[in-house]
């Protein structure tokens, strides 16, 4: 499916740094788009622009007529910073002052790649902002209702860990255990490679280790943990600071410190990269053994490098479905398709999950292609109902 131009493409310049941060709205569906905002270095136009398409057909795709969830647009936003400099704060709130017209109009954000939920709320109150989703509010039959049950579900925490830290990566984990089912692998002694231990990559690595797989080996920005016989995955979650990177104190006598970029050769039958876009090229691809790679993270897989992957046997399955739970979740706990409660959402999430997991591979099969074409035809049988039910502006 070819991708039309965005709606809206936005470039602006910091005037105290000159740092760049960018929105890209790719789509309105009832004068709404959703989508993250990101923080790292090197973020461009271009990059934005990709996760906001990418948000118009996660919408597209969980879409059901049934349900209280009404599908927005897709949109993104990007700054060009690195979350961890000093000036990287700051920076944050003087963006979000400078697009807060779209933010009160018609762009919901959140968290995404180097920043967290609590640190957008604290910035986007700080630039006068009455919440960074705010322009769905109007969407709602009761917005005093909904907003006090997403505040509600942001309050739960399992075992320590917030309800939101953990729905994204539930859903990235059923799309493993969906794929192993459907190849008949069983789950204990099923090894799993991680790069990014942050909210996505954490939550992912806990509940598949919570089903009896093995994780292998985890990548920060330090390097690659890794150990063949098992990591502790519990321990490391524990000794995270709050971008995702291990207090290697932690590290057992069988737990060796290795380059980067070791995680992508790990001896492992499951990929999941969850951190940076673009982390999988052509030369990456070669070093890869795994026979299935869950894209837990934005765009990590280069179109160049996946066609080489398909062409010897590696399954990839693609963002648009594997990480759309965390924004799913949002919508469905706004909207009121789930309650505040962890196992009401995890099922949820696992039930949406698997289906659309079965309904792309079959779609992959029957139409003889890839996974992520499979996904890119769901979106375009879902997207004239969308149009006919609730308008679709470009």
């Amino acid at each position: 499916m070819t991708a039309p131009a965005p709606l809206m493409s936005l470039v602006w310049t910091d005037h105290v740094t000159g740092h760049q941060g960018f929105l890209v709205v790719d789509r309105l569906v009832r004068g709404v788009a959703s989508g993250g905002l990101r923080m790292r270095p090197g973020c461009t136009l271009e990059e934005v622009a990709g996760l906001a398409r990418g948000m118009t057909m996660k919408e597209a795709l969980h879409y059901n007529a049934e349900g209280r969830y009404i599908p927005l647009g897709g949109a993104k936003g990007g700054i060009d910073c690195d979350p961890r400099a000093p000036e990287a704060y700051g920076l944050l709130v003087r963006y979000l002052r400078a697009v807060r017209p779209y933010i009160e109009s018609c762009w919901t954000t959140g968290e995404d790649l180097g920043l967290s939920q609590d640190l957008v709320d604290r910035a986007a109150a700080e630039a006068g902002l009455v919440s960074s989703i705010q322009a769905v509010y109007p969407l709602l039959d009761d917005e005093k209702a909904a907003r006090e049950r997403l505040a509600a579900a942001f309050a739960v925490e399992v075992d320590g860990i917030g309800l939101d830290e953990l729905a994204g990566g539930c859903g990235v984990a059923e799309a493993v255990l969906a794929a192993l089912d459907r190849a008949s692998v069983p789950y204990p002694g099923t090894r799993v490679a991680v790069q990014g231990l942050g909210t996505m990559g954490g939550a992912t690595a806990r509940f598949l280790a919570h089903e009896g797989l093995i994780v292998v080996a985890v990548a920060d920005v330090k390097g690659t943990i890794a150990n063949p016989a098992g990591l502790d995955v519990e321990a490391l979650l524990a000794a995270r600071d709050s971008h995702g990177t291990v207090d290697r104190r932690v590290l057992r006598s069988g737990d060796r410190e290795l380059p980067g970029e070791a995680w992508l050769s790990a001896d492992a039958e499951v990929l999941v990269p969850a951190a940076v876009s673009y982390a999988i090229g052509t030369a990456e691809q070669a070093r890869i053994a795994a026979r299935l790679i869950v894209e837990a993270a934005n765009m990590p897989v280069l179109p160049e490098a996946e066609a080489l992957l398909a062409a010897r046997g590696v399954t990839v399955l693609p963002d648009v479905v594997v990480n759309s739970g965390t924004n799913a979740w949002w919508w469905w706990t706004l909207f009121g398709d789930v309650g505040a409660d962890a196992d009401e959402a995890f099922a949820h999430i696992r039930r949406s999950m698997r289906a659309l997991i079965d309904l792309m591979l079959d779609r992959a099969e029957a139409d003889g292609t890839t996974a992520r074409a499979a996904a890119h035809a769901l979106v375009a049988d879902r997207l004239p109902v969308i149009t006919e039910r609730f308008g679709w502006y470009r």
